[in-house]
């Protein structure tokens, strides 16, 4: 596949569907801005939820608690630029992950997990940035049974190319395949460009988007900054070009999910009535169903 089929300036305006600028949201110190869902996009291909977090610094002792709290039919995917978190669920997994590695959790039918700055890491003044995203699950799978991976950095395809540097995270992209196990038709990628590098979007997904994580693109004549996601109309050909700074990028799409998703909380599922029933197993605490992390448990996250 070519890296550069057309200049970013030919690209027809029309090919942009929609632009997104995140909502923004304080939590104490620690920014959080949302691309999706929102109103213009409920999903990139099977992407449901993405969510940048910071950046943010923190003093010694200070940190992220994300206490123990449960999902329901979508997977999580952790990727950090700076900084780490350590994730710990209800099947015994206890991983921090660092830059550019990949935490992948499938809760299937149910699981809970929490995500905190480690002590070792709260010895000194840190910082941290990074996405967290869900990939919702086709309703095949919604039922299936949690799991977990870690993948670190070293273990993901690397590809570069006149000007850029691209990391597959998920699915497939460009001839290379991550190693996790998706359940649809996904790619997401982490793109460094050259100042004035062009990047071609793969041609071979049906639903592609692009997020601005630092510097800026134009796209069509348009210079979109940081913060802004941009979904393009399927099977337009679609090229970017960096500006003058260079551009940190994350690639999204795949194909698109097989019927609209109802979302709750942490819940994510094809029926109302799925969401229904886990609302209510997590409200009566039912820890047949949602069993806290095995070294997380004074705590955990009450339904709003």
């Amino acid at each position: 596949m070519s890296w550069n089929p057309t200049d970013p300036d030919a690209v027809a305006p029309n090919a942009i569907e929609a632009l997104i600028i995140p909502r923004a949201r304080d939590l104490g110190g620690f920014e959080v801005r949302r691309a999706l869902p929102a109103p213009k996009r409920q999903m990139v291909g099977p992407f449901i939820f993405f969510d940048q977090m910071g950046p943010a610094e923190f003093l010694t002792g200070q940190g992220i608690d994300v206490r123990p709290h449960p999902h329901i039919g979508l997977a999580t995917v952790t990727y950090l630029y700076r900084g780490e978190f350590q994730h710990r669920d209800s099947l015994g997994s206890n991983q921090v992950i660092l830059p550019g590695a990949v935490n992948w959790m499938v809760a299937g039918r149910g699981v809970t997990h929490s995500e905190r700055t480690s002590a070792a890491t709260r010895l000194g003044p840190h910082d941290v940035f990074g996405i967290q995203t869900w990939v919702a699950l086709p309703a095949s799978a919604e039922e299936t049974a949690p799991s977990f991976a870690h993948h670190p950095r070293e273990a993901l395809p690397v590809l570069e190319a006149e000007g850029a540097r691209l990391r597959v995270i998920l699915g497939n992209a460009y001839g290379a395949r991550a190693p996790a196990q998706v359940h649809s038709e996904t790619f997401y990628v982490d793109a460094a460009l050259d100042p004035g590098a062009r990047l071609a979007l793969p041609d071979d997904h049906e639903d592609r988007g692009i997020y601005v994580v630092e510097g800026e693109i134009t796209v069509a004549g348009d210079v979109f900054e940081a913060g802004r996601m941009l979904v393009f109309r399927p099977g337009d050909r679609i090229a970017v070009g960096a500006g003058p700074a260079g551009a940190r990028l994350l690639l999204l799409g795949g194909a698109t999910m097989d019927g609209p998703r109802y979302i709750w909380w942490n819940f994510v599922a094809s029926s109302q009535e799925k969401i229904e029933a886990a609302k209510e197993a997590w409200r009566r605490e039912d820890r047949a169903r949602f069993e806290l992390p095995p070294d997380d448990r004074a705590e955990f996250t009450p339904a709003p």
